[in-house]
């Protein structure tokens, strides 16, 4: 509760979520039982509580899906039911067609709610004298979903919608930070010539472990996507308003490109012949370290994104990508000025040169969809912000 109370993030966001469901099953459970007189009341706060979700999208798209799980398993009971009677054998096959139902890939993870719906109404078809109390009662079932989930819905809509697009600059900052440390972790070692063992191959087991952290990247770019859909706070002036997210999503796939490029260079250090040794490679191995350094401050940038600060954090990381072309030009032309088998496949210095030149392509890309992003969103001070930023780099 202080952590909510000092500074939104997921303390705050759990801490409103709690107060939305809380309200939304007292609200339902009034409804339900006390002007409704329900025998089964609890059906109604279950739903609203089961449909509140973090985005108003997946409210909306769980309030349908769960609907229609609970539909499907109450007309499945009423039809056997009817047919059939109230005996085991009917239960045994109300079991195995909601089972079947449930495992429909369009009802999502609302697909068990098929099975416990019908459940629900076998059990309360069983308890019911006569036909028409037991319409009634299958009857009140669907109506207390469809309270449940429309309060639940439009609570979620209307008090605090929630906003999740801070979840679209989190994912790039963490992947950006852990791609940060690894490129700022191998220059020093690089210059030392220390290319053993334990240093390389635990490059090699970070590296592949950023395919982890991209994965978190994209579901969060996709809660903050979420979060725009059927928001009426999108409509009023703030971060929603004119923010597609598309700008991010695009930084968020170069990013994973860089990790691809990053994954192949560490594998490349890890497999570095022990033979290869001299005035040259510890030169060649220095000047990459330079190159390397230049790209972590591009990825720096990136690791401290926020939408109020993008045009200046824009300008910054363009600056940043032109002093690393500078040591990318500076990598090629001394290489290039060596006897060093850069054009022989067998040896490490020709495929460090091509890693080198996809990193720097993707950190180049990333920042132009950046500026791209920024000048849609704050065209003057974007502007501003880069004529400061070149100014500070000349």
């Amino acid at each position: 509760m202080r952590r909510a109370k000092g500074a939104g993030g997921l303390e705050r966001q759990t801490v409103e979520l709690i107060g939305k469901s809380a309200l939304a099953a007292s609200v339902c459970w009034y409804i339900a039982h006390d002007l409704m007189g329900a025998l089964t009341p609890a059906f109604a706060p279950f739903s609203a509580v089961l449909i509140m979700q973090v985005t108003v999208y997946q409210s909306l798209l769980q309030a349908l899906r769960y609907g229609a799980a609970v539909c499907a398993g109450v007309f499945v009971q009423a039809g056997l039911g009817f047919l059939a009677g109230p005996d085991l054998l009917t239960f045994v096959l109300v079991a195995l067609i909601a089972l079947v139902i449930s495992r429909w890939r369009r009802l999502g993870s609302q697909g068990v709610q098929v099975a416990t719906a019908a459940f629900f109404a076998f059990s309360t078809y069983t308890s019911s004298t006569g036909n028409l109390q037991r319409v009634e009662q299958l009857s009140q079932i669907l109506a207390l979903v469809g309270i449940g989930c429309g309060i639940g819905v439009l609570i979620n809509l209307t008090i605090l919608p929630p906003v999740r697009y801070r979840s679209a600059e989190n994912g790039i900052r963490i992947l950006s930070h852990s791609l940060c440390d690894l490129l700022s972790d191998i220059p020093p070692v690089l210059r030392e010539g220390d290319l053993g063992e334990e240093n390389t191959e635990g490059w090699r087991q970070r590296a592949a472990a950023l395919g982890t952290t991209v994965g978190h990247s994209r579901s969060a770019l996709l809660t903050a996507w979420e979060s725009r859909h059927y928001n009426p706070r999108r409509h009023l002036p703030g971060p929603l308003r004119d923010q597609d997210f598309s700008g991010y999503q695009e930084v968020a796939d170069a990013l994973e490109r860089v990790t691809y490029q990053v994954a192949s260079m560490t594998r490349t250090l890890h497999q570095w012949p022990q033979e290869e040794d001299g005035e040259e490679c510890r030169e060649f191995l220095a000047h990459y370290a330079d190159m390397l350094d230049a790209l972590a401050q591009i990825i720096r940038r990136f690791s401290e994104i926020d939408l109020k600060r993008l045009a200046r954090q824009t300008a910054q990381a363009c600056a940043c990508a032109e002093a690393a072309r500078d040591k990318h030009r500076q990598l090629l032309e001394r290489a290039r000025d060596t006897a060093l088998p850069l054009g022989d496949p067998s040896r490490p210095y020709g495929i460090l040169l091509v890693e080198a030149t996809r990193l720097m392509d993707e950190a180049q890309h990333s920042c132009d969809v950046l500026h791209h992003s920024a000048r849609e969103t704050e065209p003057r001070e974007t502007e501003q912000s880069a004529r400061t930023a070149r100014e500070q780099a000349r």
